[in-house]
């Protein structure tokens, strides 16, 4: 009986512990944007995508865990990733293909990474190939856009809340500080209404929820603020140059996965001592899941 209830301590002083991380209070986070949302979008359709998603994904990673470790381990990273989906794809999305996306996410965590860490954010990256597969929609109705004005100041303090936690504000604002430069300067000098939508619903949430809490994933974006600065700027223009040249649903995805190039770029020349372009066979050899650089 004492060792079981020493056990029992230690499994909720983990679990205590877990909630005070960034990582699991972005998880709660997301609980509460769901909650608020889902009333608006049908609590029947959320709760099918985002559970199917969180417990196929998490049971993958949970397996790929013991394989690699040897140890079981609660998948914290493929909740997250799983909510990030799910919260992105239209909420009218089949319960299964928003699993499958989410599941190829979490497989992409170790497939492409250099010794650090993954290279791609992997939300990001499989809602981008979901676009091709499944032809998969977004709403980003987990960014609260169908909600009453009050209610999205939830989204606001929350990510402005992680933004903090994880000391990413200069990547944000160098982000959105370029990113709503670059479609104002557009409106004064071309046709407003081509990117009249940036500046509506969902389109501005999105920015947020974009902003706060995808591109500010630790892994995969700067820790310096100088290095954040140019990595926000980056994403930033990639991003509008996807939006005026192909207009495409997920240019700002397309912006943070070239901004995540950079960032693993930077991370691999840095300890390799390479340059461009002699450095770029190392760095693909790195990174592939075909390594040759132990």
């Amino acid at each position: 009986m004492r060792r079981e209830g020493c056990a029992v301590r230690r499994k909720a002083k983990g679990i205590r512990k877990f909630f005070k991380t960034p990582k699991g209070q972005l998880t709660i986070i997301l609980a509460i944007l769901v909650l608020i949302a889902a009333p608006v979008e049908g609590w029947a359709l959320v709760w099918r995508g985002m559970l199917g998603a969180i417990a196929i994904a998490g049971a993958v990673d949970v397996a790929i865990l013991w394989v690699r470790s040897g140890e079981w381990q609660f998948p914290s990273g493929a909740v997250l990733t799983a909510m990030i989906v799910a919260m992105v794809l239209q909420v009218q999305e089949p319960w299964y293909i928003t699993a499958t996306v989410s599941t190829f996410a979490v497989v992409s965590k170790y497939l492409v990474r250099s010794r650090a860490a993954n290279v791609f954010n992997p939300a990001a990256l499989a809602i981008v190939v979901s676009h091709y597969v499944f032809h998969t929609g977004q709403s980003w109705w987990g960014a609260l856009p169908m909600v009453r004005p009050v209610l999205q100041l939830a989204l606001l303090a929350g990510g402005l809340y992680i933004t903090e936690r994880v000391n990413k504000i200069p990547l944000v604002i160098a982000f959105l500080g370029a990113f709503y430069l670059l479609f104002t300067v557009t409106a004064f000098v071309g046709d407003p209404g081509l990117v009249a939508e940036v500046y509506r619903a969902p389109d501005l949430q999105a920015a947020v929820y974009f902003a706060t809490i995808i591109l500010t994933d630790p892994p995969t974006s700067p820790a310096k603020a100088r290095d954040q600065m140019v990595c926000g700027v980056i994403v930033a223009v990639v991003g509008y140059a996807f939006f005026m040249q192909l207009g495409v649903a997920y240019y700002m995805l397309a912006g943070v996965l070239a901004g995540n190039v950079y960032e693993a770029w930077r991370r691999v020349m840095r300890r390799s001592q390479h340059r461009f372009p002699r450095g770029t066979l190392h760095f693909v050899r790195e990174v592939s899941p075909w390594k040759t650089v132990a």
